[in-house]
C-alpha cells in the first residue's frame, strides 16, 4: 500500500534504510574525492547536477554527441537563482581542471561545450541507483533490476529529477541545522558520516548517539577546515541539535531526534521526487509509493 509523508517518516525500516544510503554515498566520497567535491556544497551539488540535466537531455534527443552547452547552463542557474554567472562560470572551469568533464571536439568555441568524462557519469549512474535501493528496500520494490535492464532510461529520469529538485522548497531550503552543514565545503558528506552511524534511539526519546568522538579527525577525513567545522558543530549545539556524553571532544556525539528528523525530512524530499519520476517513466509502482501532501505544505 503507497505510504504517505507521516507514515513513511515512521517507518520501521527508515532508519536503516537511510544509514545504509548514508554508507553508500561515504563510500563513493572514498573512492574519488575529486568527484565528490564537485557536490561539496549545496550550490555546488545543484548547479553539479543541473550542468548533468543538460547533457542527458542532449542525450535523450538522439543527437549524436550529447554536451552541455555552456550558454544553456549559465542559464539555467540564473534562471533558478542557484549562483551567479561568474560563481557558475568558474564551477565549470574548475570541473575541466579536474577532469570531470572536457572541452567537446567541437567547432562551437562560442557555446563552449562540454562531454562529463566516463567517471562523472558512472557516478552519477550510482548517485541515482542508491536512491532507488533505498525505495526498494522500502517496499520491496525491484526499482534497481528494472533500472540495470534499461540503463539509457537515465537519459529521461535524471533531468527530470532535477527539475523537481530546484523548484522542491525542501530541498531547495532545507530545514536549519541541516542548512548549516550543506553549505559547509563537504558538509553534506559529513552529514552521511554523522548519520550513517546513530545508533537506535536513547532511552530518554530525545537523541541518537553517533560515532564520532574526534572533531580534528573529522575534519581531516573530509579535508574541512577544523575552524570552520568546529563553527558549524557548536551553532548545531546552541541550537540544542547535538551535544556531547561527556566531555567535548573527549566522548561520543549524540545528535538530537529533532536534527535526525530534520535529515530524514530532506532526505525523503528527495526519495519522494526520484519516486515520482520513477513512476512517471514506468520504472516503479503502477501507483506512486509517495501519496498525500507535498512535503512543501508540512
Amino acid at each position: 500500500m503507497p505510504l504517505n509523508f507521516d507514515q513513511l517518516i515512521h517507518h520501521p525500516g527508515l532508519r536503516d534504510a537511510l544509514c545504509e544510503q548514508a554508507r553508500t554515498f561515504i563510500e563513493v566520497y572514498e573512492r574519488s574525492p575529486r568527484l565528490a567535491s564537485v557536490f561539496a556544497t549545496q550550490q555546488r551539488w545543484l548547479m553539479g547536477h543541473l550542468a548533468m540535466a543538460l547533457y542527458f537531455r542532449s542525450a535523450a534527443s538522439g543527437t549524436k554527441e550529447p554536451v552541455i552547452v555552456m550558454a544553456r547552463f549559465l542559464e539555467q542557474v540564473r534562471q533558478h537563482q542557484i549562483a551567479s554567472v561568474n560563481t557558475a562560470d568558474s564551477f565549470v572551469k574548475e570541473m575541466l581542471v579536474y577532469g570531470v568533464g572536457t572541452l567537446a571536439t567541437s567547432h562551437d568555441r562560442r557555446n563552449r561545450p562540454i562531454i562529463p568524462s566516463p567517471q562523472t557519469l558512472e557516478g552519477i549512474e550510482f548517485w541515482l541507483t542508491t536512491y532507488l535501493r533505498t525505495l526498494d528496500r522500502l517496499d520491496g520494490g525491484d526499482r534497481v533490476g528494472r533500472f540495470e535492464a534499461n540503463s539509457q532510461i537515465i537519459n529521461l529520469l535524471h533531468p527530470d529529477i532535477v527539475e523537481s529538485f530546484v523548484k522542491e522548497d525542501i530541498i531547495r531550503d532545507p530545514p536549519q541545522t541541516f542548512t548549516l552543514f550543506t553549505w559547509l565545503n563537504n558538509g553534506g558528506i559529513v552529514l552521511d558520516w554523522l548519520m550513517a552511524g546513530v545508533e537506535p534511539l536513547q532511552d530518554d526519546g530525545t537523541r541518537f548517539l553517533t560515532q564520532l568522538r574526534s572533531v580534528p579527525e573529522l575534519a581531516e577525513t573530509f579535508r574541512l577546515s577544523r575552524t570552520h567545522l568546529v563553527r558549524k558543530l557548536r551553532e548545531a549545539e546552541t541550537l540544542g541539535s547535538l551535544g556531547w556524553e561527556g566531555t567535548r571532544g573527549r566522548s561520543r556525539m549524540w545528535i538530537s531526534s529533532a536534527f535526525w528528523q530534520e535529515y530524514a525530512t530532506a532526505q525523503i524530499g528527495k526519495l519522494r521526487v526520484v519516486e515520482q519520476v520513477c513512476a512517471k517513466h514506468g520504472l516503479s509502482h503502477t501507483t506512486p509509493f509517495f501519496t498525500g501532501p507535498n512535503l512543501t505544505d508540512m
